[in-house]
């Protein structure tokens, strides 16, 4: 039979414990009971990261970060495809010596095509963007071709001249023409600012930048006169 002090020194020490755990068990518990269930897909995603040799916790960010990258659209890489000519989407550089092979080949191109438009050509303004556009992909493409040479990187041979617009023979050659020109200048100048802002040479991103900008002064020259 047990003496009557130690009945009562056991159940003050029983009333201590229950004392202390009680609150924290109480918070555990209205914890509980007032979380919101997981989604299905969220309980999905933590028991194959568990078998992982992932925590809980960390499969279940997989989700979160999901709904915040859908939730902020700009911390997504803008990677839209090419246009299948070669061009890279606007964003996204070039590996440098690509970068010199494309621009050189547009260069060439642009020069040619405004060549041999401007016996064609009727509109006084569209005859000077012409003289213009010659002048300037000259001087950028030897520019090109300079710094190439320097850092030993290929550039491509020349090519035959491109033909000339169809409806040459036609009144609608000025209009033709300046749409050709329009699109490959728009090519060009997502090509360009690509390099400008995320190309791996510092020289080749320094001419990127101080060719754009005439670059950009044509295609908006060559839309004001666009019928």
């Amino acid at each position: 039979m047990i003496p009557r002090k130690l009945r009562s020194f056991n159940q003050s020490l029983l009333v201590i414990a229950v004392a202390m755990t009680g609150p924290a068990w109480a918070v555990s518990l209205s914890t509980i009971e007032s979380a919101q269930p997981l989604p299905d897909g969220a309980l999905r995603t933590a028991a194959l990261a568990s078998t992982d040799g992932w925590t809980a916790g960390s499969g279940l960010l997989v989700p979160m970060m999901a709904a915040e990258m859908q939730a902020n659209p700009s911390a997504t890489l803008d990677a839209r495809a090419d246009d299948g000519g070669g061009q890279p989407a606007v964003g996204k550089p070039l590996t440098d010596i690509a970068f010199v092979r494309v621009a050189t080949e547009n260069g060439r191109r642009e020069v040619n095509a405004a060549r041999e438009a401007l016996p064609q050509l009727k509109a006084p303004e569209l005859k000077r963007i012409a003289e213009t556009l010659v002048s300037d992909h000259n001087s950028a493409n030897a520019r090109l071709a300079q710094m190439a040479e320097t850092k030993q990187w290929p550039v491509p041979p020349p090519s035959a001249p491109s033909a000339p617009p169809s409806g040459s023979a036609s009144g609608d050659f000025d209009a033709r023409w300046t749409a050709d020109m329009i699109a490959g200048h728009e090519r060009s100048v997502a090509l360009y600012r690509a390099q400008a802002a995320g190309g791996e040479d510092k020289d080749l991103r320094k001419y990127a930048r101080e060719t754009l900008p005439a670059i950009e002064q044509h295609l908006a020259q060559l839309k004001s006169l666009q019928k």
